[in-house]
């Protein structure tokens, strides 16, 4: 059974260019109802070094990172336990990085991949040549505050499903690339639900679940929002097993529909985001484009319907509606993955 926790996926302290420290941080952090953070502090895992101390006095879980901040791009690199170097890397040569990350448990991510570059910042727009994107285990799609109105996110958001059409997967997350704790934000804040695999009655220890918090990403187990949580659960046929975000459906060549299920959870940090009654709408989105269309309210938070899966290889949920004067999508799901056999 998974147990959805609310995330902050990158983040600074005065370690880097942050101007507050990893307590403070934290203590926003836990202010604003989140579970866990990722510390990525630009080229230094130095901050990390209070991290037992700050989480057993916070009870905030803190994953351990760093952000590679290069004149090619930036790379975040989550669930490391030590230094990984990166300054011999050229701009062709990211995916030798890419295995020092994965030799130690970790995990990479390309952190707001089209953010403008030089001279307003340096390295932020992405140029490493990427040869094989199975390498790549996340995107940020959604970079700052109310994210999903920005160009730069945009086209973050279509090149995660560019990839997905060609038959990668890769998981997409929200990062705040949070500088700032002591100044009171207006705009929506996008966080990530990581769906945490906890079959134990006790409480997991804090490296336990840096590794599963790691896991969830690594397997697409992620659902993206400024507002309410977006769940999705999809069933090929009544009898067998339901199906969470992030896994691969193995289909037969006999079958070609399938019932999927969303569900809106209205009061998971409803203190910290404004959303006015409405109809709103789920659309079911794959490489075919849109397969299905749900409504949904406060009245009526679930939902489900048949969708046609032939031919399809990937499927995510997205919530859309009226957020902040705006009509705008408010969440999305990572996708199920299709598995036909033929």
């Amino acid at each position: 059974m998974k147990q959805w926790l609310p995330y902050e996926l990158h983040t600074h302290t005065f370690h880097s260019d942050g101007q507050h420290s990893l307590l403070e941080l934290a203590r926003s952090a836990k202010e604003l109802g989140l579970f866990g953070i990722a510390m990525t502090d630009h080229n230094t895992m130095s901050p990390l070094l209070e991290r037992e101390q700050i989480q057993s006095e916070t009870q905030l879980q803190i994953i351990r990172g760093m952000e590679w901040t290069t004149f090619f791009g930036h790379m975040l690199a989550i669930g490391i336990t030590a230094y990984v170097d990166w300054r011999d890397l050229g701009i062709q040569d990211i995916h030798k990085g890419i295995e020092r990350v994965h030799r130690q448990g970790g995990i990479v991510g390309i952190a707001h991949p089209y953010r403008v570059g030089s001279p307003l910042c340096t390295g932020c727009y992405w140029e490493y040549e990427i040869a094989d994107w199975d390498d790549i285990d996340y995107i940020e799609v959604w970079s700052y505050t109310f994210p999903s109105i920005m160009n730069s996110n945009q086209r973050a958001f279509q090149l995660w499903t560019d990839r997905l059409n060609k038959g990668h997967r890769i998981a997409a997350v929200c990062g705040r690339d949070w500088h700032v704790s002591s100044v009171k934000v207006t705009e929506p804040i996008a966080v990530t639900y990581l769906g945490l695999d906890n079959n134990r009655d006790s409480a997991l220890d804090p490296t336990e679940v840096e590794k599963l918090a790691v896991n969830a990403i690594r397997e697409g187990s992620v659902s993206v929002t400024m507002g309410p949580r977006l769940q999705c659960t999809l069933q090929i046929d009544p009898s067998e097993s339901v199906h969470g975000i992030g896994s691969v459906v193995k289909v037969n060549e006999t079958v070609n529909t399938a019932v999927v299920k969303v569900e809106i959870d209205f009061s998971e940090r409803a203190e910290h985001w404004q959303l006015d009654d409405q109809e709103l709408k789920v659309r079911l989105v794959s490489n075919k484009g849109t397969v299905g269309e749900l409504k949904v309210s406060q009245q009526a938070s679930t939902a489900s319907c048949g969708v046609d899966i032939e031919g399809v290889i990937w499927l995510r949920a997205e919530l859309h509606g009226a957020f902040h004067n705006s009509i705008t999508m408010i969440a999305f799901t990572n996708p199920f993955y299709f598995q036909h056999d033929n």
